[in-house]
């Protein structure tokens, strides 16, 4: 193991603690927009850094399961649209075992395949994702805001209002470094390393 496979992997598992210590969870599941905007997507981080901490992803490593790192990407997007639902983060805060399964669910079967799969997806794949992704973000931003009823039974309506904000926030944010990423050179770079496999 070398020394920077070692820090990536104490970067993850350092997150991953701080993350569950009690001021820590109980501050970002104080509010919707902390909850979903902040230590799900922290929670995704820590296992990420925990698969680069197993090292260089090799041309073999699984590949007769994990071909183009397509399945590790899919086990990854279903994980995470499973706790953004709105009843699994109302079943997190209410039950201890779920909450349990969303801090070993999160880093482990979203976070770390994806950090192991997404240097083996093509380079068209990784944009397509992400040309998914901004769009999806923003509606979901926009039903929260819209939506008369609480999604969330353990939150206000105004705090659905403030997650809605932050979404469409995260949105132009995301669309403006892939739109910068894409004419200033990414995409031309990804579709010559693709040829060049």
């Amino acid at each position: 193991m070398t020394r920077s496979t070692r820090n990536w992997l104490a970067a993850g598992i350092g997150l991953w603690i701080l993350l569950a210590l009690p001021p820590v969870r109980a501050g970002l599941e104080a509010t919707l927009a902390g909850h979903m905007a902040a230590q799900l997507p922290l929670l995704v981080a820590a296992g990420w850094w925990l698969g680069r901490g197993l090292g260089p992803v090799r041309a073999g490593e699984l590949a007769g399961f994990n071909r183009h790192g397509a399945p590790g990407v899919l086990l990854a997007a279903f994980t995470l649209a499973f706790w953004l639902l709105p009843r699994s983060l109302d079943a997190a805060l209410q039950e201890p075992a779920w909450e349990v399964a969303k801090f070993l669910a999160l880093p482990l079967l979203a976070g770390v395949p994806l950090g192991r799969s997404w240097p083996r997806l093509p380079g068209l794949a990784r944009a397509a994702l992400w040309a998914n992704l901004i769009p999806m973000l923003g509606v979901m931003g926009w039903l929260y805001i819209q939506s008369p009823v609480r999604l969330c039974n353990s939150y206000l309506i105004d705090q659905q209002d403030l997650l809605g904000w932050a979404l469409l926030g995260i949105t132009g944010g995301l669309a403006l470094y892939w739109a910068g990423w894409a004419f200033f050179g990414g995409l031309g770079r990804a579709v010559a390393t693709d040829r060049a496999r």
